[in-house]
């Protein structure tokens, strides 16, 4: 197939046009915005999600806007209308508006409250903020309050004023969520970690170094890298204050299970984990550790698996947002086409993990 990808940044990736196609054939409408695509053989050009017939792909060519496939003499669709704002771009451009009204409230806002702004239904504006985000607008003011206090902690001259500052209305409602929010207590975390004791150890192995640190609740981090000592430093930089303990048996034992696995995959690692996230993260990372050794899945197939079809997006961010390599496999998570995605230790350790599990 020669299909043609037309004003391509020069950093994309490779299998961009492929990627585009794949949503064309979805007819995904998550992707209307992004680029809109022309059919040689008819001179029209249209959104991705367009319902006409499907065009065959090597009569296809993309263009990041209706304006580059108007100058190319293609002219739009009457069905889908691609010059004109799409009901998803509406959807997009109103949970913007609303994700920015939470980041910006010192207080939380309603459901109604929002909905009101955005001028529809609490349950139909709940229902598309889900969609679009992958969190209900409660747990997007969540999130918002953890980046605020996780910020604050580290400047306020006591714990009180910060969970003030970060606009919880309530002590006790901060400590409440301080554990989740965190992955530690308020005052431990702004002692950097002062309290905690980590255990943690730097070994070589067939792909370069790789780092494990554990709590006394279980293992908070799995990384790869180039040298044990750069290794050392992102973890010691973590938990600045903490107190970190020589490895005991216990913890000699899943380093070496994790060694093993790396080597010769099989089924799923079963580890004890001290992570901590949103809860939507959490139900990805779960979606992930139920895919066993030699089995992939896009981040489609992720988001429908856990409710949200139409938060791969959010799904593929949660991936990236994974400290612990291997025991929360995020190098099973592909692109729909099954082309490698990114991966925060690196492409190429991704591709040589996959070629192990594949061979098991």
């Amino acid at each position: 197939m020669d299909t043609e990808l037309v004003a391509t940044p020069p950093n994309a990736a490779p299998m961009e046009a492929e990627q585009r196609w794949q949503a064309v054939v979805r007819r995904d409408a998550q992707a209307d915005g992004e680029f809109v695509y022309a059919v040689r053989t008819t001179g029209v050009y249209c959104r991705p999600s367009c319902p006409s017939r499907a065009a065959r792909q090597e009569n296809v060519a993309f263009f990041e806007s209706p304006g580059l496939a108007a100058a190319a003499g293609y002219r739009p669709c009457k069905r889908c209308k691609p010059d004109e704002i799409s009901q998803q771009q509406r959807r997009n451009a109103l949970v913007l508006q609303a994700c920015q009204a939470i980041e910006h409230s010192a207080s939380a806002l309603s459901l109604a409250q929002l909905a009101q702004q955005a001028g529809i239904s609490p349950h139909h504006f709940q229902r598309i903020f889900k969609a679009v985000t992958g969190l209900s607008p409660k747990g997007y003011h969540k999130a918002v309050l953890a980046r605020r206090v996780t910020a604050s902690l580290q400047s306020a001259p006591s714990v009180t004023e910060a969970l003030y500052d970060a606009g919880f209305n309530s002590a006790g409602r901060f400590y409440e969520n301080a554990s989740a929010l965190l992955g530690m207590s308020p005052g431990r975390y702004r002692k950097g970690g002062a309290g905690e004791h980590i255990r943690h150890a730097a070994v070589p192995c067939t792909l370069g170094w790789i780092i494990v640190a554990a709590t006394r609740k279980g293992i908070c981090a799995i990384e790869f890298g180039e040298s044990a000592q750069a290794l050392e430093d992102r973890i010691r930089a973590r938990f600045q204050q903490a107190q970190f303990e020589p490895a005991d048996a216990e913890f000699q034992q899943w380093i070496a299970r994790m060694l093993r696995y790396i080597e010769q995959p099989s089924g799923v690692l079963d580890l004890p984990l001290d992570v901590q996230g949103t809860v939507f993260q959490r139900r990805v990372w779960q979606a992930l550790q139920a895919l066993p050794a030699g089995e992939t899945a896009s981040y489609s197939e992720i988001a429908e698996r856990i409710g949200q079809p139409r938060a791969f997006r959010a799904v593929a961010h949660a991936c990236a947002s994974n400290v612990v390599a291997v025991a929360i496999p995020c190098h099973r998570a592909v692109r729909a086409d099954g082309s490698l995605a990114g991966y925060r230790w690196g492409i190429a350790r991704k591709a040589e993990l996959l070629r192990r599990e594949s061979k098991k």
